[in-house]
């Protein structure tokens, strides 16, 4: 079974997002300007927001996508 990590860009929101999983998120918290990190109620890392993505990044690299990563990669 492959599991995805979905990449996304927001233009109008200037926001990318990073999704591990499915689910809804229990606490957000900022861990650097601009940098928000989502939780599940018991701390597993839903999603990674990045905003004023343009700004951080060359636009170019800014493109929607998602990305299959096999299974094994990201079980310990």
């Amino acid at each position: 079974m492959v599991k995805k990590m979905k990449i996304t860009y927001d233009p109008k929101a200037d926001a990318i997002d990073i999704k591990f999983q499915k689910g809804k998120y229990s606490i957000s918290k900022e861990i650097a300007e601009g940098i928000v990190v989502d939780y599940t109620k018991d701390g597993k890392v839903i999603s990674i927001e990045i905003l004023d993505a343009s700004k951080r990044m060359p636009f170019k690299s800014i493109e929607a996508i998602t990305i299959g990563l096999p299974k094994k990669a990201i079980e310990h």
